[in-house]
C-alpha cells in the first residue's frame, strides 16, 4: 500500500476511535452525573424525613468537611455533634441542585444550587435564610456517593 493511501486511512481510523471514545466517555459521565443528582435528592428527602443531623451524618464521608460560615467542621462524627449541639432537627432545610459535574474517572463530582433554611428561635420567631451551596461528592469503595465538602 502506498504512503499516499495509508496515511489517510490511519488518520480516518484515529478520528473514528476518538469519536467513539468521546461518545462512550460522555455516556459514562452522564451516568455518574445522574447518580449524584439522585444522591442529592435522597439527601434532601432524608433531611425532610429524618432531620438535619441524621441526614448529614448518613451522607457524609468519614473524612468530610462541613463549611459553616467561618468554621470548618472536620469528620463525620464532628459534623453530627455540631448539629446535635445546635438542636437543628426542628428546622427545615430545602435545596435544589442547579448544576452537577463529575470527573471523567467517575469518582469525584460536585453540585451547586440554592437553599432555604427555616428556623424557629427560642421566642417562637421564624427566620428564613436563603443562600447558595456547593457540595463535593466522592464515590466510596462500595460505590455509594458521599459528600466530602459541604
Amino acid at each position: 500500500m502506498s504512503k499516499k493511501i495509508f496515511l489517510p486511512i490511519v488518520i480516518i481510523n484515529c478520528l473514528i476511535l476518538i469519536a467513539c471514545n468521546t461518545t462512550y466517555t460522555s455516556q459514562i459521565t452522564d451516568k455518574y452525573k445522574q447518580e449524584i443528582l439522585n444522591t442529592e435528592k435522597e439527601f434532601a428527602a432524608c433531611v425532610k424525613n429524618e432531620g438535619i443531623t441524621a441526614a448529614f451524618y448518613k451522607f457524609a464521608a468519614n473524612d468530610a468537611v462541613l463549611n459553616h460560615g467561618e468554621t470548618l467542621i472536620h469528620g463525620k462524627e464532628a459534623i453530627k455533634q455540631y448539629y446535635i449541639n445546635r438542636k437543628v432537627d426542628n428546622n427545615k432545610l430545602l435545596w435544589t441542585a442547579d448544576f452537577v459535574d463529575v470527573s471523567t474517572s467517575g469518582d469525584l463530582g460536585y453540585t451547586y444550587g440554592s437553599y432555604i433554611y427555616t428556623s424557629v428561635d427560642s421566642t417562637g420567631k421564624t427566620g428564613e435564610y436563603k443562600g447558595l451551596f456547593h457540595t463535593v461528592w466522592k464515590k466510596q469503595p462500595d460505590g455509594i456517593w458521599k459528600f466530602v465538602w459541604d
